[in-house]
């Protein structure tokens, strides 16, 4: 049997964030498959330069890829054309038969445009675009031509819902897609759209002796947790379940709300020059490019909890979490709060599942996909705070069993997921 060489194209496990992670626990997947030779193909710069933002992962100790076989090449500048080409050259000459892009944001449309047109001459490579998104979530006058040029010269697509595959169908109304469900026959017909999942983390071990009471009292936290987790982004909508949190603490003195993550756009030194330079370039472009509405630099929803008199009842650690760090705060919580405006398949609500933690989701995106009113979650809606704070007040009433949500998970691992894009 030949052996498959694999290719994983997507920032490595020195970058931060759910797509990092999401990428390197493909790549052990692949890994960990017989007669499989896996290569992660990372950025080294994954956006415009003017972006002001601090992308690398400086906190995590922990090798993510010890005890593996994987090798990992940081080689494609978003910035400098000529390593998009080097990139071309460096993934033909490993002569993969599938190459794995992960689509995330739509920026990256040139380079993974031009990456993926020039490697559709080696026929013997599947070229597969992994889509966490299709329309972007924010917003832009150029999403739409940009996602178009990133993502067209695929061979075939993986999607995590189904709302993505109909923005797909969308986004190409000329092209024959074929979805094709978990464990279906591929028939060959049209372009192969693989609706999956998103994989659970399994990354992120339970701390078998970990004292939660202690941990518990060390934070201040009273016996209901609810947590907020990852980066505080606007269609997160943190500002509503802060608001959500406090009429929820006027009805009942026995909650508290944990909010751990980094505030994606306060990563710089804002003193330095070069960060000035670079939030002055990087306003006139969102004023150019991007609705009004969308520039969230000035999003600071951790104001509210001042502003709502709540700050005995709320535990913030506005930081990046490194890693190992993370179990600590799923271990002490109750629910994890998925309140968001939009919504495509979260990697939090993949970490929570690893938990067993219920999920408090507004009905928006593919939230109604996973998260099953009363069986593994409660649901509420978007923008209402007292349809929010209802679900949080049944979610303590009547607590979902996790028996439940271990269920709902137990067979979206990475090794089905991996198994499904190689057969």
């Amino acid at each position: 049997m030949n052996k498959k060489i694999i290719v994983c194209f997507g920032p490595g496990p020195m970058f931060k964030g759910g797509i990092a992670n999401y990428n390197t626990s493909l790549a052990k997947a692949f890994n960990k498959i017989d007669n499989t030779e896996v290569h992660i193909v990372s950025w080294t710069q994954q956006y415009p330069a003017i972006i002001p933002r601090d992308f690398i992962d400086r906190k995590s100790k922990a090798d993510q890829l010890e005890g593996t076989n994987i090798k990992v090449h940081y080689i494609t500048n978003y910035n400098n054309p000529a390593s998009w080409q080097a990139t071309v050259k460096l993934i033909a000459g490993l002569n993969p038969t599938k190459v794995i892009f992960q689509w995330a944001i739509a920026v990256q449309g040139l380079p993974l445009g031009y990456i993926s047109r020039k490697l559709k001459k080696y026929k013997e490579i599947e070229v597969f675009f992994d889509l966490h998104f299709v329309i972007q979530k924010e917003g832009s006058a150029l999403d739409n031509k940009l996602t178009k040029i990133g993502i067209k010269h695929a061979d075939s697509y993986i999607v995590h819902a189904f709302n993505t595959a109909d923005e797909l169908k969308e986004l190409f109304p000329y092209k024959q897609l074929e979805i094709i469900e978990r464990g279906n026959e591929i028939t060959g017909i049209g372009i192969k759209v693989l609706k999956l999942y998103h994989p659970v983390y399994d990354m992120f071990k339970p701390n078998q002796g970990m004292d939660v009471a202690k941990a518990k009292e060390e934070m201040d936290l009273r016996k209901h947790v609810f947590l907020f987790f990852g980066f505080i982004r606007k269609y997160k909508g943190l500002h509503n379940i802060i608001k959500a949190f406090a009429e929820l603490a006027k009805q009942r003195d026995d909650v508290s709300l944990l909010i751990v993550g980094e505030s994606f756009w306060n990563t710089l030194d804002s003193n330095k020059l070069s960060t000035r330079i670079k939030n002055a370039t990087f306003g006139v472009a969102k004023k150019i490019f991007l609705k009004k509405q969308d520039d969230e630099r000035n999003y600071n929803p951790l104001a509210l909890i001042d502003q709502l008199n709540i700050n005995d009842l709320v535990y913030v650690n506005n930081e990046f979490i490194p890693n190992e760090d993370v179990p600590s705060y799923f271990q002490v919580s109750d629910n994890i709060m998925l309140f968001y405006h939009t919504a495509t398949p979260s990697g939090v609500e993949s970490i929570g599942y690893n938990f067993n933690m219920p999920m408090l989701a507004t009905n928006v995106g593919h939230f109604p996909e996973t998260v099953k009113d009363g069986y593994n979650g409660y649901m509420a809606e978007d923008n209402n705070i007292q349809s929010m704070t209802k679900a949080m007040n049944k979610a303590i009433e009547k607590p979902i069993n996790r028996d439940n949500v271990a269920a709902t998970s137990k067979d979206m691992s990475w090794n089905n997921y991996a198994a499904e894009i190689l057969r």
